[in-house]
């Protein structure tokens, strides 16, 4: 199911929001998000001005344990799994914990957050009009994808790997589901973001992953994402490297069978650019 709801940050004031309880993941996530600045702040801590951007909010981990119920080993557990999957990024000293969600205005727009009692007005006021919310969560949807700023050009590395996945996709199956908007293909982008900047790949070795995967027919049918990619990164490496597939400048070789170059190489410029988002 896609779409948005409106989730005004006042739930958090209603008693059932207040019960005494053990958090589990989802509602830490939720409780993360609606923690987080909608604009850019500034608050003092003890004699230090701190400067808070939109996405972030500071805690520590003590306040978490005690909000959410968890240990220490848990509460960690959790930051360091969100942080893995490229959902947050932490920074601690010895004051605070800094927490930035990722992508924060794919969950929480700018304009929905700036005008949540107009809008609750213009719904109270107009109930027929919601009756297929559906329809109107679609067309939502569609103008905060025009509405929010692409964070990789089509000229990136990000974007260039991505498209080069989507590419060979297609061409093995030419009904694949694939990115057909621009917010989707930032979204495609962004998790080869967190293979070249968080795991620490190297692009050309992601291209050659892709080639293999999309060229094996087991892994052709379970890799159809860069999300997937990323997911199985490490198993695609090693049954590439025990296949002896033998990469080729200008085209390619697995196991003995060549590749055709001007179909397979579409991103082979990606190796002139630099390391970075557009």
């Amino acid at each position: 199911m896609e779409g948005w709801i409106k989730l005004h940050r006042n739930i958090q004031d209603h008693w059932i929001y207040k019960e005494k309880r053990t958090f589990s993941k989802y509602e830490a996530w939720l409780d993360m998000i609606m923690m987080a600045n909608h604009k850019e702040n500034k608050f003092l801590l003890g004699n230090e001005l701190i400067k808070v951007s939109r996405g972030q909010f500071i805690t520590s981990e003590l306040k978490l344990m005690e909000k959410w119920g968890w240990s220490k080993t848990k509460l960690r557990n959790f930051l360091k799994m969100l942080e893995k999957d490229g959902m947050i990024l932490k920074e601690s000293d010895n004051k605070k914990t800094t927490i930035t969600i990722v992508n924060y205005s794919d969950w929480q727009d700018q304009e929905t957050t700036e005008r949540p009692q107009e809008d609750h007005k213009k719904t109270t006021e107009r109930p027929q009009e919601d009756t297929n919310k559906n329809e109107k969560n679609e067309k939502n949807e569609k103008n905060i994808n025009n509405r929010c700023k692409l964070k990789f050009g089509n000229e990136s590395m990000e974007y260039k790997l991505a498209n080069y996945l989507k590419n060979w996709m297609i061409k093995n199956n030419s009904k694949a589901k694939v990115p057909n908007t621009d917010r989707q293909m930032d979204n495609w982008s962004q998790h080869i973001d967190y293979m070249l900047r968080i795991d620490k790949r190297d692009p050309e070795e992601i291209k050659e992953i892709i080639r293999f995967c999309q060229t094996n027919s087991f892994w052709m049918t379970n890799v159809l994402s860069t999300k997937k990619l990323r997911e199985k990164y490490d198993s695609l490496y090693l049954q590439m490297k025990k296949s002896n597939v033998v990469p080729l400048k200008g085209g390619s070789e697995y196991a003995g069978g060549k590749g055709n170059n001007q179909e397979t190489d579409q991103y082979d410029e990606v190796k002139t650019l630099k390391l970075g988002k557009a």
